[in-house]
């Protein structure tokens, strides 16, 4: 696997790093590439969440922390400078396998440093049953997409009030529910941040592709994209049913429907999880001008397998959803 360097030292925002994994996954004919990033004070919300549902918006502004959508599933996640940001791309296009590999690899490099670290849940990497990463992938056409936050050591507070209610009672519960399920690298190992950093890339890295200005460039094209406030904040549409259910070993699940005549104009799917498969064309689309009945919704769907789109979400779940 080789290792993709960025010769300039400062810092950008995160954008930048997420269009840097497309640029890699688009333009670079390697198997598999893989890159480490860190950024200042930033939330990272997934792809399908209400930026209103997640963030704490006030607080955010009031710190300078910086609030950015990506292009992967999942929740939303707090990222700064004493933490780092893991990006692996690859070939092979079975996401869920992909993904598994890229957890167990992340997990050997844990141990080799006599961490003992274990795959957990969807998505996490844990040590002594706390989290210490947190993972979401996506894919785009030949090849699959994976990155992740590592926690060397982190600011408990600022990564609690950014993501929660503006409430002190919740805050104050939240930073104790944090320390006791989550945990930081800095308590189990005696290197640096980037000792570590350097320690990851050497073990599972074997050469490196440095980028040169041309490819800055490209990267900053697509970078564009992910800064506009259509992206960041998205286009919601409007809804006259909204369905919530968490779903076992699939996540949060927010299906927002409009409905004329009681039949279905526009359907919307939020939530954290995970999509494997096109939501759109093999799920949505198929739900619009059809009644808002479950005989109509079960005839409409009859033929899709859910668990390709959504990850561990079944049909009949999903319909027990709409109509619950």
């Amino acid at each position: 696997m080789k290792y993709i360097h960025l010769a300039e030292a400062n810092i950008r925002e995160l954008p930048f790093y997420l269009a840097m994994e497309e640029f890699i996954a688009r333009h670079l004919d390697e198997e598999d590439a893989f890159f480490i990033w860190q950024v200042d004070p930033t939330v990272i919300f997934g792809r399908n969440q209400l930026i209103e549902n997640e963030v704490n918006l006030a607080y955010c502004h009031e710190k300078g922390i910086h609030t950015y959508r990506r292009k992967s599933g999942g929740g939303c996640v707090y990222a700064d400078m004493s933490n780092i940001m893991f990006s692996y791309i690859t070939k092979d296009e079975n996401v869920r396998f992909t993904f598994d590999k890229y957890i167990h690899m992340v997990v050997d490099v844990l141990r080799q440093l006599g961490i003992d670290a274990q795959s957990s849940g969807r998505n996490d990497i844990t040590i002594n049953e706390k989290k210490v990463s947190g993972n979401a992938f996506y894919h785009i056409p030949g090849k699959s997409i994976v990155h992740g936050t590592m926690l060397y050591d982190t600011d408990m507070e600022n990564m609690v009030r950014a993501i929660t209610p503006s409430n002190e009672k919740l805050i104050s519960k939240g930073v104790e529910s944090v320390r006791q399920h989550v945990t930081t690298l800095n308590n189990y190992i005696n290197i640096s941040l980037n000792e570590f950093k350097d320690f990851v890339r050497d073990n599972l890295c074997d050469g490196i592709i440095e980028l040169n200005d041309e490819d800055v460039k490209v990267i900053e094209e697509i970078e564009s994209e992910y800064l506009t406030e259509d992206f960041i904040y998205g286009n919601n549409p409007r809804y006259s049913i909204n369905r919530k259910q968490r779903i076992e070993g699939a996540g949060d699940i927010d299906v927002r429907i409009e409905l004329k005549n009681n039949k279905i104009k526009e359907v919307n799917l939020m939530g954290d999880y995970f999509l494997v498969g096109d939501l759109d064309n093999e799920l949505l689309d198929k739900l619009i001008g059809i009644d808002y009945t479950p005989e109509a919704v079960k005839e409409a769907l009859k033929d899709v397998k859910l668990e390709n789109i959504i990850l561990n979400l079944q049909l009949e779940q999903f319909i027990k959803i709409l109509f619950q």
